[in-house]
């Protein structure tokens, strides 16, 4: 393990150690009686796969308090699930044998505005002794944002949420689109007006500071960004957005796809990209330093350790086959491995806000990551990069001020184009190896093959077929 990894990867942090069982108990028998005011009948208890898919068990409220005391049971072979819910394996995974404990985290217990009488809290997964599942993604992310939290930096992120609405119908049906307005237009808005305003109320009722909702560029595309917060709370909310989404849609005869490819050569495909700014002692360090664009050189160096592993990042972060058909110059995808202030195309877009909020609004956004990402393994190694681009001290290249596809092949490196390429990458990660721990970064590899052999020689056609509604 190089000393830069083992410095950001802590063996163990209070999101391991769980309080104790009565503990647990006591603050479930207080979440019942507000759910039971909510009229919520049960409780969904969440948590997303390597391939990226949202996976779930319930509970009735009844439930609730033996379910945070004891967890409940899920086994271990999902980490190896794929998107088509076949199973692979990998070194520790596979296979019918074991069992782990679902621990629904209740600060995140939300009743769901969009599907009236249940609630969902998102899981951390232990072993059936007590100890943290080294295979959960979750948890992971706990520990990077406590390895930043050590160094005294303080992180906010958000993740945007892109997605297609559709008329609804059988899964092998191609999108029927209820709204035929231009990209950006209002018309499209218009159109669906009730329908983006129950997403807008089912979000605040739920806790969120929805920024903005709007018509995006492809058929039926729309956006919605929410306030910044901590890391892993920035994935969990991820997750409640699609998933309200998808519920909004349903109680409007559509359906949502969050696929970074929804129609073959269909422009611009949805993306999630993630947003984050480093902070210490209450103070923005994107902001005010001597460095390019007012980065202090502990932010620029974070910045510049994300751009340098972002090749191996994208078998995290842009984790399907599908994603590479998005992830292609001239869609605002970040198919370059560069960054500029305000440049769309890089993959690496620095903010900085307008003349008198820089100090609060300026921030990074990585554009090449999508939404079949497992967002706390995104949120994660991110961190885990960040904080190794600190260790050696690393500098931003360059500046790329102009469209990189416009310049010669020998200034600017092309991120990969299809996920063979990224896992190659991912393969040679000792940073991602230390970062993730060998349990989780061999699930994460098992995955990425199987699925990388179960599309192979499929026309993309037939790849957006099998995703689009999987997402």
């Amino acid at each position: 393990m190089s000393t830069a990894a083992a410095r950001s990867t802590p063996t163990s942090t209070a999101a391991d150690r769980r309080p104790p069982r009565a503990e647990r108990a006591a603050q479930a028998r207080l979440a019942v009686d507000r759910l039971r005011t909510s009229a919520v009948d049960a409780v969904a208890v969440g948590w997303v796969d390597n391939a990226g898919l949202a996976r779930v068990k319930a509970v009735p409220v009844s439930g609730l308090e033996h379910a945070a005391a004891w967890g409940i049971g899920a086994a271990p072979c999902f980490d190896v699930f794929l998107v088509d819910d076949s199973i692979t394996e990998s070194p520790r995974t596979g296979g019918p044998v074991g069992d782990l404990r679902l621990y629904p985290d209740l600060d995140r217990l939300v009743p769901l505005a969009a599907q009236p009488g249940w609630a969902w809290a998102p899981a951390d997964r232990y072993t059936q002794e007590g100890t943290a599942h080294p295979g959960c993604q979750r948890l992971f992310a706990h520990r990077m944002e406590s390895a930043a939290r050590e160094r005294g930096l303080t992180l906010l992120a958000g993740i945007e949420v892109e997605w297609v609405a559709a008329l609804a119908g059988p899964p092998d049906e191609e999108p029927r689109y209820p709204t035929h307005g231009p990209a950006y237009g209002l018309q499209r808005l218009t159109d669906l007006s009730d329908y983006l305003r129950d997403v807008l109320r089912a979000l605040e009722q739920q806790g969120l500071t929805v920024l903005q909702i709007h018509p995006e560029y492809a058929p039926g595309q729309f956006e919605v960004s929410v306030a910044a917060e901590g890391p892993v709370a920035a994935a969990d909310t991820a997750v409640l957005v699609r998933h309200t989404v998808r519920a909004v849609s349903a109680r409007h005869g559509l359906r949502a796809s969050f696929a970074p490819a929804v129609e073959p050569g269909g422009g611009l495909g949805n993306g999630a990209h993630l947003h984050l700014s480093l902070w210490r002692d209450g103070r923005n360090l994107g902001h005010g330093g001597p460095g390019p664009h007012g980065l202090t050189g502990e932010a620029e160096a974070f910045l510049a350790g994300v751009l340098t592993a972002l090749p191996e990042l994208l078998a995290l972060g842009t984790p399907s086959p599908a994603g590479y058909l998005r992830l292609v110059p001239s869609r605002w995808a970040g198919a370059y491995q560069c960054w500029g202030l305000e440049n769309r195309e890089a993959a690496l877009r620095l903010v900085t806000g307008s003349d008198g909020e820089q100090a609060q609004a300026a921030n990074a956004e990585i554009k090449c990551f999508d939404a079949t990402a497992n967002p706390y393994l995104v949120v994660g190694a991110v961190i885990a990069a960040g904080l190794a681009g600190i260790d050696r001290e690393l500098r931003l290249p360059p500046e790329t001020a102009a469209d990189p596809a416009r310049l010669a092949q020998d200034t600017v490196r092309r991120l990969p184009a299809d996920l063979a390429e990224a896992i190659a990458a991912y393969e040679k990660s000792v940073l991602l190896r230390d970062a993730l721990g060998e349990p989780l970064y061999e699930a994460v590899l098992a995955v990425r093959r199987a699925e990388q052999e179960l599309f192979a020689g499929r026309s993309d056609e037939e790849l957006i077929a099998a995703t689009r509604w999987r997402y």
